[in-house]
């Protein structure tokens, strides 16, 4: 199998591969990385790929196979933190870095990218600048509108998740009821 021939085989099996692989793993990413590794083991062997005149069972086979070395190799891991007291209890992150997270989503990838390298990476604007290859001023403008969008977005997300008062619920329920008594015999 050529270069090319290998190519075009990948571009019209890659994705019908994944599908197999994901109904029979249950997991879409694993799926995606088993059928990659796969493929780069199969281009090495391309020539002898195109002898057996089943390339695509190939791949698949060796895909299905990574998969269970891997469930294999987790198990072996997992036995053995259970014999040493087992994996040490992480709780998942609170709703500050959520937020955070999700609001770091939403500025611009250079924003984004300035900003986590400054406060996160603890680097200096001249550092970031050497980095990104960008100017010293253009590093402070994307942090300062980063910061800008930052407070704005978790300002935004920290009154719509604030508890609210529930005597002034209930009061504006109220006042919504007699109003609505009122309403039909007017």
């Amino acid at each position: 199998m050529t270069v090319e021939e290998f190519e075009e085989f990948y571009a019209h099996a890659v994705g019908r591969l994944t599908g197999q692989l994901y109904v029979m793993l249950g997991d879409l990413h694993e799926a995606q990385d088993v059928v990659q590794e796969a493929f780069v083991r199969g281009w090495s062997r391309r020539r002898q790929l195109d002898g057996d005149g089943a390339p695509e069972a190939w791949i698949r086979t060796v895909a299905w196979r990574l998969a269970v070395s891997r469930w294999r190799g987790r198990r072996r891991s997992d036995d053995a933190w259970q014999r040493h007291g087992g994996a040490p209890t992480v709780e998942g992150p609170g709703p500050e870095p959520v937020a955070l997270v999700s609001a770091l989503r939403e500025l611009s990838p250079r924003q984004r990218r300035t900003v986590v390298l400054h406060y996160v990476c603890d680097l200096s604007v001249d550092q970031i600048a050497a980095e990104t290859g960008v100017s010293s001023g253009t590093v402070k403008t994307h942090l300062h509108r980063g910061r800008a969008a930052l407070a704005d977005r978790l300002t935004e997300r920290s009154e719509e998740t604030a508890p609210q008062d529930p005597i002034a619920s209930h009061r504006s329920h109220d006042a919504q009821d007699s109003h609505a008594e009122e309403a039909p015999g007017a």
